[in-house]
């Protein structure tokens, strides 16, 4: 496992990664969205082979990757980005309207 990935699986906040990979960020964003930020950093690493990949190569990757995270969400909400399955799962389907008990009938 490359050094960065060591050093990142180490960190115990999202600051920890703009500081290791030596990213700027705008600290109000991430103190709201923190944790969707680094799950659509994760999203974003989902096929990409980092083992493969020589150390710095690595780092730049992670780098830009992070960077695109953060800027989704410097334009949007954690909630219009709906990273997190019960934020997708919030959104109710059109035409699946509420009926109360007392419109159903039996038989």
């Amino acid at each position: 496992m490359s050094g960065i990935l060591q050093q990142l699986g180490r960190a115990s906040a999202a600051e920890d990664f703009f500081a290791l990979l030596d990213l700027p960020y705008d600290r109000q964003v991430v103190d709201v969205a923190r944790l969707h930020i680094l799950r659509r950093m994760r999203d974003y690493l989902r096929d990409t082979a980092l083992e493969a990949m020589p150390e710095e190569q690595v780092r730049s990757t992670l780098r830009e990757r992070l960077a695109r995270a953060h800027a989704d969400f410097v334009a949007s909400t954690p909630i219009e980005q709906r990273v997190f399955k019960v934020l997708k799962e919030a959104v109710r389907p059109a035409g699946r309207a509420f009926v109360p008990l007392s419109d159903v009938t039996i038989g």
